[in-house]
């Protein structure tokens, strides 16, 4: 099997996002990836008229760690002007992050599946991310509960569950408690 030619946005996964690498800066404490939106947004959403591009501005998202360091995602946005109704508006950046997110979609699912499948702690993950621990926290908590809680098919092909309480540690000020609920359907 033979070697294909480089492509920085396949390695660190910007395609499925939208976007497509145009530079690299690798600090001693991060990689710095510059980005452009890959799909034209040239007309008004308001009127249909071709668009004039008024001027950029770029957006910083925190991405999933390429080799534990953390990386950033320097998203170029250009912003439009109609010449017929005068709105302006900016490419559509919702492939790559939430509105005003400052993680990426990417660095929000390995965020998620750190804390979930690696029982990394949150601290952890905001490290691996080079963001705060707010931050990291806000953003897997929403995600959870976008992803898990508020998935109506979550419990589609569940018919038994076991409920357990149990002492997590015993300590001076007294016990914590743990309730613990899994799906058993498959050891039914």
């Amino acid at each position: 099997m033979g070697f294909a030619c480089p492509d920085l946005s396949a390695f660190a996964r910007v395609e499925e996002l939208g976007r497509e690498v145009v530079g690299q800066r690798l600090e001693p404490d991060r990689a710095v990836l510059a980005c452009r939106v890959v799909e034209p947004d040239q007309w008004c959403r308001r009127c249909g008229c071709e668009d004039v591009p008024r001027d950029t501005v770029t957006r910083p998202l925190a991405h999933e760690p390429l080799g534990w360091r953390p990386t950033t995602l320097l998203v170029t946005v250009r912003r439009y002007r109609c010449p017929g109704c005068g709105h302006v508006w900016s490419q559509d950046t919702t492939r790559a992050a939430e509105p005003r997110a400052r993680l990426s979609r990417r660095g929000l699912r390995w965020a998620l599946e750190g804390i979930v499948v690696q029982h990394l702690t949150m601290a952890r993950v905001a490290e691996g991310l080079g963001v705060a621990w707010n931050t990291a926290n806000d953003a897997v908590l929403a995600e959870g509960r976008r992803a898990l809680i508020e998935d109506p098919d979550r419990f589609d092909g569940v018919k038994a569950i076991g409920v357990d309480e149990h002492v997590w540690r015993h300590t001076r000020r007294g016990e914590k408690y743990v309730t613990v609920i899994i799906d058993l359907t498959a050891v039914r």
